[in-house]
């Protein structure tokens, strides 16, 4: 691991100052191979495939590993998009010029190097590795157990990439090991990472949490709600709580609770429930709205506290939006919220009046992406409020420093 983080800042010192032509160059010969890989990239994601399987991962899980033509078409089609954005190296944030003649600049800098612990999902491999390397940063890429086989022959292609545009080869590494204490000596190589992303469930954040040493970008867990309001249209309400839900039960953005306006809940709940039962999800309710379909289980306390990425929701009828927005409050993890309605002005208390990393109107909560967002891919979504917040993207993975010319000024 030593080894590794002295390379990595060798590498960075090169990459600060990369042309975007030559970061471009890396980027998009990294996704032709991975084009040209597929086959090869499957096979071995095949081998994780069955490992899970006999290790008796749930269906999220397998589906978060699974990679299919068109999700190693995603990750190479992400990398072209990280090519097409500006490179943010460099930009001018802000300048001014003092009455004594110096001029200021804040201007965007790499963070340097970049450690990402992730578990299960092989295409973060390709995702962060291309948004470090386009913001000039090394990234450490420790993966999971689960996903060794597909993340390193996802790296070939990186490494691939970065021969084909001659940039150092310690630029994108991935650890080669799935030892846990791997994890723990990264945490701690404070002389060379200069920010850890862990991406993966909960006791893989609150572990890397209690024991870094190095600053983090970080979320907990993605509790998000969909809030379906009074002045919400029927038809949008069903759609987006159905695709919220149970397009990707699996992933960070997909909504685990769902709130309901009591002046709308006889009309508008009904078709949601039977939809959202019709799909295969487990709906846990409250006395009211297990009043409404016999076939919603209970709810506990405890399902208002959890993450579920699995195909079950919790539903809870509530007076307005006062009341949803301070569950919401108590209950949420300043992920993503997102609240239905045609009332302008509803929508735009929601909007401000919480402080979720994403707030929303009218739309699914698994919007919840840098892809969608025309970032080109993400390293993951953070819900702290320093530095990056939602979509880690590659401007969130720069930092700035000040410019300041002058011309002969002295401070009396």
């Amino acid at each position: 691991m030593r080894r590794i983080g002295t390379a990595a800042k060798a590498a960075a010192r090169a990459l600060a100052t990369a042309p975007a032509a030559v970061k471009n160059r890396a980027l998009a010969a990294a996704a032709g191979s991975i084009r040209a890989s597929v086959q090869r990239i499957r096979a071995t994601n095949a081998e994780d495939m069955a490992t899970g399987e006999r290790k008796g991962l749930s269906k999220p899980m397998l589906d978060r590993l699974k990679l299919d033509d068109a999700r190693v078409e995603s990750m190479a089609k992400g990398l072209d998009d990280i090519a097409a954005l500006a490179d943010p190296v460099g930009q001018v944030m802000a300048e001014w010029t003092r009455p004594n003649g110096l001029h200021i600049a804040r201007v965007r800098t790499p963070l340097g190097v970049v450690g990402i612990i992730f578990e299960s999902r092989p295409n973060v491999t390709a995702d962060a590795g291309g948004l470090c390397l386009k913001a000039g940063n090394a990234a450490i890429l420790r993966g999971g157990s689960d996903s060794l086989h597909s993340s390193s022959a996802i790296m070939e292609s990186l490494a691939e990439g970065l021969k084909a545009a001659n940039l150092p080869p310690a630029s994108i590494q991935v650890v080669p090991t799935s030892d846990r204490a791997a994890v723990g000596e990264m945490l701690t190589m404070t002389d060379t990472i200069d920010v850890i992303v862990p991406r993966g469930g909960k006791s893989l954040v609150e572990r890397v949490t209690r024991e870094s040493r190095i600053p983090l970008f970080k979320h907990l867990e993605g509790i998000c709600h969909t809030y379906v309001h009074a002045g919400a249209d029927p038809k949008k309400a069903r759609d987006i709580v159905l695709n919220a839900k149970m397009r990707r039960t699996g992933i960070c953005g997909a909504t685990e609770t769902l709130l309901v306006d009591r002046n709308v809940a006889g009309t508008h709940l009904p078709p949601i429930l039977d939809a959202l039962v019709q799909a295969g999800c487990e709906v846990r309710g409250d006395g009211e709205t297990r009043a409404l379909d016999a076939r919603v289980v209970p709810a506990t306390d405890a399902d208002w506290d959890t993450e579920y990425l699995d195909a079950i929701i919790s539903v809870k009828i509530v007076a307005g939006l006062d009341e949803a927005m301070e569950h919401i409050v108590r209950h949420g993890s300043q992920h993503t919220e997102s609240i239905i309605t045609e009332d302008a002005a509803a929508a735009e208390a929601f909007l401000n009046q919480l402080d979720s990393a994403i707030v929303m109107v009218n739309a699914s909560t698994q919007f919840a992406d840098g892809g969608e967002f025309g970032m080109g891919a993400e390293i993951g979504i953070a819900t702290g409020k320093l530095h990056a917040r939602g979509p880690v993207g590659v401007e969130q993975l720069t930092s700035f420093k000040y410019v300041v010319r002058g011309t002969g000024q002295v401070r009396t």
